[in-house]
């Protein structure tokens, strides 16, 4: 068996290492050299992870055509902001049939479509599509310690086939149909846990926090609803487990520019430091795009929104959060 990974951040390089386990070979596509020439030399991304050895049938390519021949499968993990014009390009190269899991987590900007859509439309038969989700940090995973996930995908058998091919005794791994929960859930958490390192880095208690992560997960459910997505996804391994592990972990890229950001770092200072993308702070305006389409309340998500970019301080998003009249606590829901 022969496994793709389009993309070699963080969770890409981890995930490789997990199919590697299974698969003959895997083989990793890079926009960059330097992580290309990495892998193939020494078995280490440099770039990411740099401290974890590949196994040795993990190999990459900065080439599209060498990463997609003659391959069982493919795992797409680039950002949200560069996923349609990565899959694009990508695309000529897969095959009709190839299943494809999704583990980029997002909402795109303007459509308000998620990850697995977007792949969807520029690859064609969308019923080969799956996507992953779960409390999984890339440098957790990549040390073999105890996780789990869900994947879901409107053909049961392209989930079972990731399911067979990534799962193990330290990787715990479900299934579901409820595609649009999981991915909504995943997408909406990274909002929830800026705002999260915005509180901790303000000098907020534990009881702030979690006062921002419930009512974090009562707007992700009101959106997964709204979306057609079953609420109850919420209270599993794509919502609650990933909102408490994002929103607390100091391997989450997103409480860590929060924190950051509450210091006085901005958005662009920060990626520029990290080398990462914080997907949180581009699925705050696409979120906020969406909820107001659906007509969703989203208090949250405007507020680090009106905050990122339309210019308002950190007193004043508080202020407009802490004067909101609270009401029923679940309200918003199709039960």
């Amino acid at each position: 068996m022969r496994i793709a990974v389009i993309g070699a951040g963080s969770w890409g390089t981890a995930i490789s290492g997990v199919a590697a386990a299974k698969a003959d070979s895997v083989i990793v596509w890079s926009h960059d050299v330097e992580s290309t020439e990495g892998i193939n030399e020494r078995h280490i991304n440099p770039l990411y992870l740099s401290d974890y050895e590949l196994p040795h049938n993990v190999e990459a390519t900065c080439d599209y055509q060498e990463a997609l021949s003659g391959v069982d499968g493919a795992i797409v993990v680039v950002p949200s902001p560069f996923i349609r014009s990565t899959i694009h390009a990508a695309a000529p190269f897969i095959a009709p049939d190839l299943p494809i899991l999704c583990l980029t987590k997002g909402i795109e900007e303007h459509t308000g479509k998620l990850m697995s859509d977007v792949v969807a439309e520029e690859v064609g038969n969308p019923s080969r599509v799956a996507a992953l989700s779960g409390p999984n940090h890339a440098e957790e995973i990549c040390k073999g310690s105890l996780s789990a996930a869900v994947i879901a995908s409107p053909e049961p058998s392209v989930a079972e086939f990731f399911r067979n091919l990534l799962i193990s005794p330290e990787f715990r791994i479900y299934t579901t149909v409820d595609l649009v929960g999981i991915e909504t859930c995943a997408a909406v958490k990274n909002v929830i846990a800026i705002v999260c390192g915005i509180a901790a880095g303000a000098g907020y208690g534990d009881n702030t926090l979690a006062l921002i992560m419930t009512r974090g997960l009562a707007e992700i459910s009101r959106l997964v609803s709204a979306r057609g997505g079953d609420p109850l996804t919420c209270m599993g391994l794509a919502g609650m487990g990933d909102l408490v592990a994002t929103c607390t972990s100091p391997h989450s890229r997103n409480r860590s520019f929060g924190v950051a950001f509450a210091h006085g770092e901005s958005l662009e200072a920060y990626q520029a430091r990290t080398h990462m993308v914080v997907e949180g702070a581009a699925a705050a305006r696409s979120t906020a795009q969406l909820a107001r389409t659906l007509g969703v309340d989203a208090p949250i998500t405007f507020a680090l929104e009106a905050t990122l970019y339309n210019g308002m301080n950190l007193n004043e998003a508080l202020n407009v959060l802490i004067e909101r009249i609270p009401t029923e606590e679940f309200y918003g829901l199709n039960r």
